[in-house]
């Protein structure tokens, strides 16, 4: 049976996932995302190549770096995973500059360690103070081992169609307007915007829709009000495209969180 728990504290998000049949459709999250197979193997594309994390692999996903997932065959998967807003890592390393992880998997087995017992700590809803102490090591074993400074930076272009698509995600996506402001015909904008962030113009406007959706239903604690700001048609069509990025349904998700 497919299995998708969230829980939040010290403003790091933690998954406790199972899954057999369900895959995951291609996306990207903002924050970085950090996580350790514990069984069976995770299958997924990024990059334009195929990870297989087998147990005890750590995978390592930057911001907005694009990627689906399923379990590898018909005996399923468990894993954890943390997602760390940008801002809190670089602060937890002690950097300014954006940085990347330089490997998609890795067999550390402090670092997986590391991540289980935030994870644990997380979900099992122990005190905030405890798990900002055990980011703290987390972050001191990824500072000196598997981030490098960020040498992948958006063009000016693609830069300024991400910031148009940002300011206007309550509306339908208005690729005639963004096209026009960049100088670019139609074709020409969708393939130049795949080539640079591995995804199409409206799968990124989608993906950042239910993103920020599930930004305001933590904030509120209201599902309704998400559907509303962002332009969904109902509950349904959010949870439709809210259960393709994180497993779980919005009214799912919020029963984890309160």
């Amino acid at each position: 049976m497919d299995k998708f728990i969230y829980k939040k504290s010290a403003g790091i998000t933690a998954l406790s996932a199972s899954m057999i049949d369900f895959k995951y459709k291609k996306h990207a999250h903002k924050e970085y995302a950090i996580g350790v197979t514990l069984r069976g193997i995770q299958h997924y594309h990024m990059d334009g190549s195929l990870q297989l994390s087998h147990q005890n692999g750590v995978m390592l996903f930057n911001p907005e770096q694009v990627h689906d997932g399923m379990a590898h065959d018909k005996s399923g998967l468990d894993y954890v995973m943390l997602y760390i807003d940008p801002q809190l890592l670089l602060e937890g390393i002690g950097k300014k500059e954006i940085v990347r992880f330089s490997t998609p998997i890795v067999y550390d087995h402090r670092l997986g360690q590391q991540v289980l017992s935030l994870s644990q700590a997380i979900l099992g809803e122990k005190d905030e103070a405890l798990c900002s102490e055990l980011f703290l090591s987390l972050t001191d074993n990824l500072g000196q081992t598997h981030l490098s400074s960020d040498d992948k930076k958006d063009s000016t272009i693609i830069g300024k169609a991400k910031e148009m698509i940002h300011a206007n995600l309550e509306h339908v996506l208005k690729l005639d307007e963004i096209c026009k402001e960049l100088d670019l015909s139609k074709f020409q904008f969708i393939r130049l915007f795949k080539a640079n962030t591995g995804t199409s113009p409206y799968q990124y406007f989608l993906n950042c829709k239910v993103e920020r959706a599930k930004q305001l239903i933590e904030k509120n604690r209201d599902i309704y009000s998400a559907v509303a700001a962002y332009g969904f048609f109902d509950l349904a069509h959010l949870n439709k495209h809210f259960k393709s990025v994180y497993g779980t349904t919005a009214l799912e998700y919020i029963s984890h969180l309160n």
